[in-house]
């Protein structure tokens, strides 16, 4: 049987922290950045980790 190949996109929209965590990247900072706050926008650009009830769904598309 051959190798489980990795998902692609999913490789570019999620990375594991050494712990084994999932990281990702937030939403909502694509455009129309003018009606939000400059607060709002620094927090945007930080990585948060993945609810707990994705990971094991996720971890599978990584590490197949």
């Amino acid at each position: 049987m051959p190798k489980m190949k990795t998902n692609r996109s999913a490789r570019k929209r999620f990375r594991l922290t050494a712990t084994g965590k999932v990281r990702r990247n937030r939403a909502f900072l694509r455009h129309i950045l003018t009606s939000k706050a400059r607060k709002r926008k620094r927090r945007l650009r930080q990585p948060a980790l993945v609810a707990a009830t994705d990971v094991r769904r996720i971890k599978r598309l990584l590490l197949a």
